[in-house]
């Protein structure tokens, strides 16, 4: 049996060293301390203690253990996340220090399904209790979790925000005075035309002119449709030309619009989910929920 590097470890223990036993439904696993040379105890709750957890209950028990490693039986090791349930579905090796355990945990009695639903009753029952009792100390703590968040996010939305209102109120003034000057250019055709219909030419020379100038805005019209792929509705046209001057001046004014966006988007996301923690709170429900009542 070899370590991660390749070497062999200096001492292989057969499986008696490392003993595992059920006590009142719960794996006890005894062990030999290197450092005073006694046997240990361990006793785990396989539903909710981890392989990491175990291994640092054992060197906190003993200071000299520098190292306490778990490995599958093929060499691969075994991660500090796993379940203590899932590790002893299978035989394992325990490394401390430099020696290895070779372990065979016991097979447990199959239960009847009678008695396998009444425990998986129970572990349920466990479960809710422990809600019961932490939840409002885990929603008060995500809750101030999210109120740091909140005030982290305004802060750098604020000199933002205050950029884009500067140039918001820069970009309507630039469109209400394209809008006047298209006002005026209209009032000055329309003068002109009846001017040179009754002051200057009759009306059966002025109207070929009136025509072809209508054809030429249908012409006009039907291009910005070809360009934008929208219809001139000139509240659609006022606000793309909004966004025009808008985007040009957020460019000169080194405004990022990508960044303001996310920042946005965090803190709709974040007082959201402030929102529908605080829901539970008042009405003294559970997190999970939160979703049927919505």
């Amino acid at each position: 049996w070899r370590d991660r590097e390749g070497a062999p470890y200096s001492t292989l223990v057969p499986s008696d060293e490392v003993t595992i036993n059920y006590r009142h439904g719960l794996p006890v696993i005894t062990l030999t301390l290197p450092t005073r040379s006694e046997r240990c105890q361990f006793t785990l709750k396989p539903v909710v203690t981890t392989v990491g957890a175990f291994l640092q209950d054992v060197q906190r028990e003993d200071k000299g253990i520098e190292r306490v490693e778990v490995f599958a039986t093929d060499g691969s090791k075994v991660s500090d996340a796993t379940l203590v349930e899932v590790l002893l579905m299978n035989d394992f090796k325990l490394v401390i220090n430099n020696t290895a355990y070779s372990v065979s945990p016991p097979v447990k009695d199959k239960l009847s399904s009678e008695h396998a639903t009444e425990m998986e009753d129970i572990k349920s029952l466990v479960h809710r209790l422990f809600v019961a009792l932490h939840l409002e100390d885990h929603q008060v703590r995500k809750e101030r979790e999210l109120l740091q968040k909140l005030d982290h996010l305004k802060e750098e939305l604020l000199p933002l925000e205050q950029m884009k209102a500067r140039i918001m109120d820069s970009a309507e003034v630039k469109t209400s005075r394209l809008l006047w000057v298209g006002l005026a250019l209209m009032s000055t055709q329309g003068g002109a035309l009846a001017w040179l219909t009754w002051w200057v030419y009759s009306w059966d020379i002025m109207e070929p002119v009136t025509y072809f100038i209508t054809y030429g805005s249908a012409m006009a019209f039907y291009a910005y449709f070809v360009l934008t792929k929208q219809d001139y509705i000139y509240p659609d046209a006022k606000d793309r030309q909004f966004l025009h001057y808008f985007y040009r001046k957020s460019k000169t004014q080194h405004f990022n619009v990508e960044r303001y966006n996310k920042l946005k988007e965090d803190l709709a996301e974040a007082e959201e989910s402030l929102r529908r923690l605080r829901q539970p709170l008042h009405l003294r429900l559970p997190i999970q929920e939160i979703n049927d009542k919505d």
